[in-house]
């Protein structure tokens, strides 16, 4: 048996998988998100390690004959996270989450460096981790003065499994230290905001051994020792191995809190001015590029809260066949935007209401908005030398054929549905950690899904969506000034 362990910002999530990559049960543990100032985002690293613990004891209450003969746990987590520990383990503050803009100064600052770009392959955006650390080191001085060590969310987990300082290369990569075609620490960039390399855990690949489990915690779950932890990923490079995207040319869209664009790539193709992001992948020699949006289910569950009804009767309401642009926009800025803009100060707007903007126009806009936010990322990808002929959906947005509709539409081209399954991040965590057990090549394990369906772009409404897409297109420079 294998155990993937997903840190999710709402949540972790343990799933267990046997030899031929069946799911055998998950378990989980809730998490909230502490938002003290405008703009801030964090969580207390010690809730992650409770919500762990409530995910295993539930997955053992389950499923305790399965779980007791685990022979290797991957990781995957929220990424850029700047989770902060002095000389003796201890936490220094809560940790500074992806979706935390109060960077934005200090990661302009970053970025008018031309090594950032030239080594990491990206913009230095305010959610990584690189500018969180300038932050502190400019806010905190006295906490940055006694970091022993900065952690990634799912690599303060692994210390906790394990006693080991280490982290993957995918993960790494979103931290803007790290030489992404060299796939090594930069000291050069660690010294341009006064760190060393001794601050940063080692590196390994995804698929590699990456400690083992503690005794302890063995023996408290009722495992056999010498439980092998691999090298895990971050969660976008979770959910493709958990998807079989790992070969050129093959991508998915992810509508999850955020919203991803993912395109496997054979080669390192950065392209920072896109902003499009150029990570490592999990697997040795390879890399990915992604657009990424900051608000997609958080966009509807926003409007949810405001309207009083569930997201899915919201979308439930819009019908079964996809609609024509109504004249409604809505711009999904609502924690800033990543890309293509690298906006943390701009916020979401809904334009060109009337007396006759029912709620099912609102959703529909919001629907489309989104989808719109996913088309940008689309054409910066092609701006970045990748183009896309299909993609495969997952997330939990993935779920309302209407919105996957609506962004086959705004892409133009088709959206696979993959078979009924499990093949998000803790499934893809699951495969790395058989893969470190085991020593299976990574190809043969992280194969991709049956499709199950497969939704075309509705081409009467081509035209439509390309006009409503120019118009939204428009709107952010207008509004970018107010």
């Amino acid at each position: 048996m294998y155990l993937g362990l997903d840190l999710g910002t709402s949540g972790v999530k343990a799933l267990l998988i046997d030899d031929s990559q069946r799911v055998i049960g998950s378990g989980h543990g809730a998490l909230t998100v502490s938002r003290p100032h405008s703009g801030w985002s964090e969580q207390d690293p010690a809730d992650w390690i409770k919500a762990t613990q409530e995910a295993i004891a539930s997955l053992k209450a389950q499923f305790g004959r399965e779980f007791a003969v685990v022979k290797g746990i991957g990781l995957s987590g929220h990424m850029h996270g700047a989770t902060l520990i002095d000389a003796q383990d201890k936490v220094l503050r809560p940790c500074i989450l992806w979706n935390d803009t109060r960077s934005h100064q200090e990661a302009a600052a970053l970025d008018a460096d031309p090594r950032f770009r030239a080594l990491t392959g990206n913009i230095v955006f305010p959610g990584f981790t690189a500018p969180k650390l300038a932050w502190v080191e400019n806010n905190e001085p006295e906490i940055f003065a006694k970091v022993a060590k900065v952690l990634l969310p799912k690599d303060y987990l692994r210390l906790w499994l394990t006693g080991e300082y280490l982290s993957d290369m995918s993960d790494s990569a979103g931290t803007s230290w790290l030489d992404t075609g060299k796939r090594a620490w930069s000291s050069e960039l660690l010294a341009a905001t006064h760190l060393t390399e001794q601050q940063m855990p080692g590196l390994v690949e995804g698929t590699a051994q990456a400690g083992v489990l503690r005794s302890e915690l063995a023996a408290e779950w009722g495992l056999n020792t010498g439980v092998v932890v691999a090298g895990g990923a971050g969660d976008n490079a979770a959910s493709a191995c958990g998807m079989g995207t790992v070969a050129e040319g093959h991508a998915f869209v992810s509508l999850g809190t955020s919203g991803v664009l993912f395109a496997a790539n054979g080669s390192y193709l950065p392209k920072p001015e896109s902003a499009v992001h150029a990570f490592c992948h999990a697997l040795p020699n390879t890399w990915h590029q992604m657009g990424v949006i900051l608000s997609a289910t958080d966009a509807l569950n926003w409007y949810s809260g405001i309207s009083g009804k569930s997201p899915g009767d919201l979308t439930n309401e819009l019908g079964d066949d996809l609609k024509t642009p109504t004249g409604v926009t809505f711009l999904p800025y609502l924690s800033g935007e990543r890309t293509p803009h690298n906006d943390a100060a701009i916020r979401g707007a809904f334009i060109g209401l009337g007396h006759e903007s029912s709620r099912v126009v609102l959703t529909q806009a919001v629907l489309e908005g989104v989808s719109f936010a996913i088309r940008d990322s689309l054409e910066a990808l092609k701006a970045a030398g990748t183009s896309l002929s299909r993609v495969t959906a997952i997330g939990g947005g993935s779920r309302s054929r209407y919105w996957l509709a609506s962004i086959a539409t705004a892409l133009g081209i088709p959206v696979d549905i993959p078979a009924d399954g499990d093949f998000g991040a803790a499934f893809g965590a699951a495969r790395l950690g058989l893969i470190a057990a085991t020593g299976a090549n990574p190809l043969t394990v992280l194969t991709a899904p049956q499709t199950e369906a497969v939704v075309e772009p509705v081409a009467a409404l081509r035209e439509p969506y390309e006009l409503a897409y120019q118009r939204y297109r428009a709107l952010y420079p207008a509004i970018k000034s107010l």
